[in-house]
């Protein structure tokens, strides 16, 4: 099978294997903007209802990053069997990035010719435990960022990691309003994202009939403009793949960025 082809052949098995989010991975602070030093609540969790405890995600990578650059105090973390939760303090001036950056491997394979697929964070591992009469065996590198961002008095810049996707917030997450339009940058790996879809979803999906979601497309500068219909809490999601893989051993790296905002009324 020549290079065009099979990467074709890889990316369709990727999109059957991964489709986009029917359980939703998302953190949600108890406040996303304070006029005081205190502590704020997270909660963490998988659900099919936005904003809706189901099941805990687990907080192995969880990093939160103060004002200054430097590690916030976080205490009482607790997995639960619908949720995960955590507090953090904000003492600081300035805006906090709560973020799980989730990095891990997706393998599929056929077996007697019935697909078989596995999860896990060692690639060596999960190819060691290969059924022998394994076939069509394809390795995929997840990069995987859930975040969000709470402030303390006046917003400050989140700078961009350079690692995976992410969003090069112009517009402050902490300082949207019903009917403005945000101006945010889709990156991965640091460079402008083109062409990719990012999902909003206002909070509250089990009490309407529809998702209520809609998409807008990164230009060729990486840039999405995103104009809220209404005060809300919004669950962000963008995903994409390429071959930019940092393990030899895998095919393909799939990309996905989950994020939290809240939009306030004017």
């Amino acid at each position: 099978m020549n290079t065009t082809l099979k990467r074709i052949s890889l990316l369709s098995l990727l999109a059957m294997a991964l489709p986009a989010q029917a359980h939703k991975l998302w953190l949600l602070p108890s406040h996303t903007s304070v006029s005081e030093p205190q502590w704020v609540t997270v909660d963490a969790s998988i659900s099919n209802d936005i904003f809706a405890v189901e099941r805990a995600y687990p907080l192995d990578y969880l990093q939160v990053t103060g004002p200054d650059g430097q590690a916030a105090t976080v205490e009482n973390l607790l997995k639960g069997h619908r949720r995960s939760v955590f507090d953090v303090n904000l003492d600081k001036p300035g805006s906090y990035r709560i973020a799980v950056a989730n990095p891990g491997y997706f393998l599929m394979y056929q077996v007697n010719g019935e697909r078989q697929r596995a999860r896990g964070m060692d690639a060596d591992k999960l190819l060691a435990e290969l059924p022998k009469n394994a076939s069509d065996v394809t390795l995929i590198e997840v990069h995987s960022r859930l975040e969000t961002v709470v402030t303390l008095g006046a917003p400050t810049p989140i700078a961009p990691t350079g690692k995976g996707m992410e969003l090069e917030m112009l517009t402050h997450p902490n300082d949207l309003y019903a009917g403005e339009t945000s101006q945010w940058r889709l990156l991965v790996d640091g460079k402008p994202a083109t062409g990719v879809a990012m999902e909003m979803v206002p909070g509250g999906t089990r009490h309407r009939d529809s998702q209520d979601n809609w998409t807008v497309i990164s230009d060729d500068k990486g840039m999405l403009s995103i104009t809220w219909p209404a005060a809300a809490r919004y669950y962000l999601e963008a995903a994409s793949t390429d071959d930019k893989v940092r393990n030899p051993k895998a095919d393909q790296r799939r990309l996905q960025y989950l994020g939290t905002v809240e939009v306030l009324p004017m």
